[in-house]
């Protein structure tokens, strides 16, 4: 249940029925607001006559409903925007992982020469073996921020685990949770306590309510700058690396008010198709595209089979940007 309270409550009095109700309080459109679980069903008699405005959900994905919020949530990264009225769809390239300040350059001089705003690259790897490469850590977390300061990019980069979230905070644009963290509270909840973007990608093997209840805990804890990146998930096919999911992706843009990003480099695993998925992808009119670009992709320490050459990058610009047209969006 979301409860808006009537305006000129004590703060004291607030905290009261929070803790009361074992609700989360916080300041939403300038009101201050409870969210209960979604198993209460009524509004018990003694809070009424506090209350401005109800609402009763059948389960967990409360804030990010658009029973609760009709529009789309605007979300603003450096100066671009995207969601609300806004018809953009952004176009985020960069390679998987920061390997060197050459080859981090060498892509944000390809992001410039588009047009785009927005470099992506990892610092701290989850590795799915532990013999692989693991990320420059601070030290390509540090060659972002050169990139950022030299070129004017936003840059947005990966929390592996709790250890070092708060460096990622502090120096990134935009916090990515990956697949692998997704249940991760410590991370989810350090993300809910600060007012900036944070890209929260599906678990390969995680329904689309348990998605959107991971991104119930960025958004009960105050911080409603939430994106939703579907990355494709695990199933009997063993011919691609995963499924991209655009079944889910019509559900998420029905049925949730948050901004929703697509990465079809991860899902398909493999370079050859990366630009026929992002152009099916910008046909449904999502808030943004995540895409892998390498300078060589032959020589990348991770994930090198799905990495698209630069040349291959600016063709799969040009080749989406007509199609996002005809939906009526903007490739940024």
């Amino acid at each position: 249940m979301i409860i808006t309270l009537k305006t000129g409550l004590a703060q004291d009095k607030i905290g009261q029925l929070a803790l009361q109700y074992k609700a989360f309080h916080i300041k939403d459109c300038n009101k201050d607001v409870l969210i209960t679980s979604s198993g209460l069903k009524e509004l018990p008699s003694e809070i009424a006559p506090y209350v401005e405005t109800v609402w009763v959900f059948d389960n967990d994905m409360q804030l990010a409903s658009r029973k609760y919020r009709k529009d789309t949530r605007e979300v603003k990264i450096g100066n671009v925007v995207i969601g609300g009225q806004t018809k953009n769809t952004l176009l985020i390239g960069g390679p998987c992982s920061v390997e060197s300040e050459e080859q981090i350059t060498s892509s944000s001089e390809l992001l410039l020469e588009l047009g785009l705003t927005t470099l992506r690259g990892g610092c701290y790897k989850p590795r799915t073996s532990p013999y692989s490469f693991q990320g420059m850590g601070y030290e390509g977390l540090m060659l972002l921020v050169k990139m950022r300061e030299k070129f004017g990019l936003n840059i947005i980069t990966e929390v592996r685990d709790a250890s070092h979230v708060e460096e990622v905070i502090a120096h990134s644009d935009v916090v990515q949770i990956g697949a692998k963290a997704m249940y991760d509270q410590g991370i989810l909840r350090a993300c809910a306590k600060i007012n900036k973007p944070v890209l929260l990608k599906r678990g390969f093997g995680t329904t689309l309510q348990e998605f959107v209840q991971a991104a119930e805990f960025i958004l009960s804890g105050g911080n409603d700058q939430v994106i939703l990146c579907e990355r494709g998930i695990r199933t009997f096919e063993t011919k691609t690396r995963f499924t991209l999911d655009l079944c889910g992706v019509a559900y998420l843009q029905e049925y949730t008010n948050l901004p929703i990003v697509l990465d079809p480099s991860h899902a398909l695993g493999y370079a050859y198709g990366v630009t026929a998925l992002s152009k099916a992808c910008a046909a449904m009119g999502v808030d943004g595209l995540i895409v892998e670009t390498h300078p060589n992709p032959k020589v990348a320490k991770s994930d090198a089979s799905q990495q698209l050459e630069h040349e291959q990058f600016k063709a799969l610009f040009h080749a989406v940007k007509p199609v996002s047209a005809a939906v009526g969006y903007h490739l940024i």
